[in-house]
């Protein structure tokens, strides 16, 4: 597996399609890893260079002793991109991810061509919230909180429907290191970047899902509303519409870059 030590982390990344098609770089969600992605990838490495990476505590990268901020993770993000040499991309980030993508949308527009912000908020939650998930997890491992985060994440049709598919992310997020969860929750919780928003100067695609109780479509429309000339769309689906509408999903972000 491919690393990039930056930031005091080791970052683990990979690379699909054409070496000299334009990037697209791809943020996961929180207690995910960047295989959420392999049914967008499949289309998308026709014409994109994907670049798809863990964030730090996250899948195969390393587990920094905490705590971490949505800023030093987007400055995890810049370094990856100065270590492979990309000067500027495209960039989709969901949930977390998307927190990360709009930190850089607002202090790093320079190196994004097109921001995809998907399922995520300039704020989400309270630190309270966040604090006590982090705990739980700390105390009585990744187990005391799947079962709430499956049900936050897929609708009951969908979970009764695509067993498969959720037994796959609930085996990612087993496999998750409980202090990254914990190290990330914080992270989150401190994380409050509405002031901000109206920074991002590049194309936006805001997607939300219309049953997504995490970042519900209100938090959604606060981005598009506050970014000049985004363009808001709305997926059935809960928060997970990356997998849950997945060829929706695919085909509204490639709309969005090849237009």
């Amino acid at each position: 597996m491919p690393f990039i030590e930056t930031n005091g982390c080791r970052l683990h990344y990979r690379f699909d399609g054409p070496e000299n098609a334009p990037v697209l770089v791809l943020s996961n969600s929180l207690g995910t890893n960047l295989s959420i992605w392999d049914r967008q990838v499949q289309r998308w490495s026709r014409d994109f260079r994907v670049l798809r990476y863990d964030g730090r505590g996250h899948g195969g990268s390393s587990v920094p002793p905490g705590p971490y901020s949505i800023e030093m993770m987007g400055k995890d993000l810049l370094g990856l991109l100065d270590g492979l040499g990309i000067v500027k991309a495209h960039l989709c980030g969901l949930s977390m991810g998307g927190c990360i993508a709009l930190w850089l949308g607002i202090h790093a527009g320079d190196r994004i061509e097109r921001l995809i912000l998907s399922n995520t908020a300039a704020r989400i939650g309270t630190p309270e919230v966040w604090a006590t998930r982090a705990q739980a997890v700390l105390q009585d491992g990744m187990a005391a909180v799947i079962p709430a985060t499956l049900e936050r994440w897929l609708s009951v049709y969908f979970r009764q429907r695509a067993p498969e598919q959720v037994k796959a992310i609930e085996t990612m997020l087993t496999a998750m290191s409980s202090q990254g969860y914990a190290a990330c929750c914080a992270a989150i919780g401190e994380m409050d970047q509405r002031d901000q928003v109206d920074a991002v100067g590049v194309p936006t695609l805001v997607i939300v899902g219309s049953a997504d109780t995490a970042t519900p479509p209100v938090d959604g429309r606060f981005l598009a509303d506050r970014i000049a000339g985004a363009r808001y769309v709305e997926l059935p689906a809960a928060h997970l519409s990356v997998v849950e509408t997945a060829d929706q999903f695919t085909d509204t972000v490639l709309g969005f870059l090849r237009g």
